[in-house]
């Protein structure tokens, strides 16, 4: 008997006398239908596949990617608006008298140097530091608008530490010729032991001392001593930073021989 695999008949010649309830046998009697239905679902998925490209190249361009290649136009701006020339200022007003003006002070009848003015003498006139003939007939001149300095510079009247100083103050001669001259100018005090007056001052772009304070004295009056020898002291050569003189502050500690 030949054997054929879609004949159902050999199934049962295998599971004569089994049990036919399990489930083997039911896959068995379903096997053919299932490999014709797996070959049929191969087939169309490996058609697909296949034609995939053809159909892709089949569909046409969107008219979006179309549009996007278009001409840049290139727009002129319209030029910028120049400014208007400023009106000239207004002339200055016509000259009048001026009247001192002499500030009220409360003082003694003997100390009294000028009067004030009178009402019907400001009246019409204008107040200032000196009394002055004014010429109201006079012709009005009005000078050209000018563009101002082209360059302004700034006077720098900061006071700069001598840490951060390029070029430190110093004494003519050196500090060596300044203590010998303190020595020479300084007279302590009486009763006033040995000790160091320690002093600041700013050394101006003059190369003079200002603005000079006693941190620490050695006794009543050593400091106001050290104050006066300071202001009489000879200038020095000032400070400078960006190759300009400028105002420096300077510490100093000042050593006086008192009567012990």
């Amino acid at each position: 008997m030949k054997l054929d695999l879609f004949n159902k008949q050999w199934i049962d010649i295998v599971f004569e006398g089994r049990n036919k309830a399990y489930g083997a046998y039911k896959l068995r009697q379903e096997n053919s239908k299932n490999n014709v239905r797996a070959f049929i679902i191969g087939a169309v998925i490996f058609a697909l596949a296949v034609s995939l490209p053809l159909l892709i190249s089949l569909i046409p361009e969107s008219k979006d990617e179309a549009s996007i290649d278009q001409k840049i136009v290139t727009v002129k701006l319209p030029p910028k608006e120049q400014p208007k020339d400023l009106p000239p200022p207004p002339p200055p007003p016509p000259k009048v008298d001026q009247v001192k003006f002499v500030k009220p002070v409360v003082a003694k009848t003997e100390e009294v140097v000028e009067d004030p003015p009178k009402i019907e003498d400001i009246k019409d006139k204008k107040l200032g530091d000196e009394t002055i003939k004014g010429d109201p007939d006079a012709p009005l001149t009005v000078e050209p608008v000018g563009n101002g300095p082209s360059n302004v510079v700034e006077e720098d009247n900061q006071i700069y530490n001598t840490a951060g100083i390029e070029v430190k103050p110093d004494f003519p001669g050196g500090m060596t010729k300044f203590y010998s001259y303190i020595s020479r100018t300084y007279s302590a005090p009486e009763d006033c032991g040995s000790g160091r007056v320690f002093v600041t001052f700013v050394v101006e772009k003059d190369g003079s001392l200002t603005d000079i304070k006693v941190i620490r004295e050695v006794c009543p009056g050593s400091g106001k001593e050290a104050i006066r020898v300071l202001k009489s002291c000879p200038k020095w050569n000032p400070g400078e930073q960006n190759g300009k003189k400028v105002r420096v502050l300077y510490s100093l500690p000042i050593t006086i021989q008192g009567q012990d």
